[in-house]
This record gives C-alpha cells, sequence and structure tokens, in this order.
C-alpha cells in the first residue's frame, strides 16, 4: 500500500515549551495536547478508511488453498489492528472530552499531576507514572 504524504504525524509534533511559573494546564497547554489527539485522531481514520480500500480492491478469491490462506491471515491482521485502534480511538475521544472539561492532566487515581513530558509520551495516560506503576505490580500479582 503506498503511504500518502502526511501534513502531521505524531512523531513530527513540536514539545511543549514550559515557561517559569507557568500554570499547569492552563489554556495552551490544553490547545496543545488537544491538536496532539485531534491529529492521532484523523490519522487513525485514516487508516481505517486505507484498510476498507485495500480489502476492497485487493479481494481476490486464490483457486490455490495456500495463496487463500495467506490473504485471509493478512486480512484477519489488519482487523485486529484496526480492532485495537478502534478501542484507542474511543479513549481519544473520552480524553478530549476531559480537556472540555477542563480535567486532563491530573492522575484519577490520586488526583496529582501527570506531568506534561509524560502526557506528550502518551496522551491519553489518566494515571501519573506512580500509580500506573502500582497498578501494573498488582496486576502482574493477580496475574490479569
Amino acid at each position: 500500500m503506498p503511504q500518502d504524504k502526511k501534513e502531521f504525524a505524531l512523531s513530527d509534533f513540536k514539545p511543549y515549551n514550559i515557561t517559569d511559573g507557568e500554570e499547569y494546564m492552563n489554556g495552551n497547554q490544553l490547545k496543545h495536547f488537544s491538536a496532539i489527539l485531534s491529529n492521532w485522531r484523523q490519522e487513525l481514520m485514516e487508516e481505517v478508511d486505507r484498510t476498507k480500500q485495500h480489502m476492497q480492491t485487493e479481494l481476490n478469491n486464490y483457486a490455490d488453498p495456500n495463496d487463500r490462506a495467506s490473504q485471509e491471515e493478512e486480512f484477519s491482521l489488519e482487523l485486529r489492528t484496526r480492532d485495537r485502534e478502534r478501542k484507542l480511538l474511543k479513549k481519544i475521544s473520552k480524553t478530549l472530552d476531559l480537556i472540555d472539561k477542563g480535567d486532563y492532566g491530573f492522575c484519577e487515581a490520586c488526583g496529582v499531576e501527570i506531568g506534561i513530558r509524560r502526557l506528550e509520551a502518551r496522551p491519553t495516560a489518566d494515571l501519573c507514572i506512580d500509580c500506573k506503576t502500582l497498578a501494573e505490580i498488582k496486576e502482574r500479582q493477580l496475574g490479569v
């Protein structure tokens, strides 16, 4: 599949330049994260469209069972990826709602600031690093 040149890629974003004494999650920071999330959502939606088009145009009824199996496996992997991205799209929408409500950037478990750099690395993060680490430890111990 040929890749179109994109105007924006997640890796192309410019890190937020924090100034001394700047209030956490002020309007500029919220706008910065809203743009990151909106662009990410747009990229995922474009990928869904490309997958749909690819599957419609590449659908062949191969006579050889091995060719058919290879095509089915390729489509299966693509659909699994899209399913993960569908879940991510829901999380992005939830995060954009948090920005609109003014609740973005704070840990859902303890209420402390998540931090600009952590949010730039993972814009949908809803736990601070300490709470996330504890949650992962509990998850491993419970084998979930």
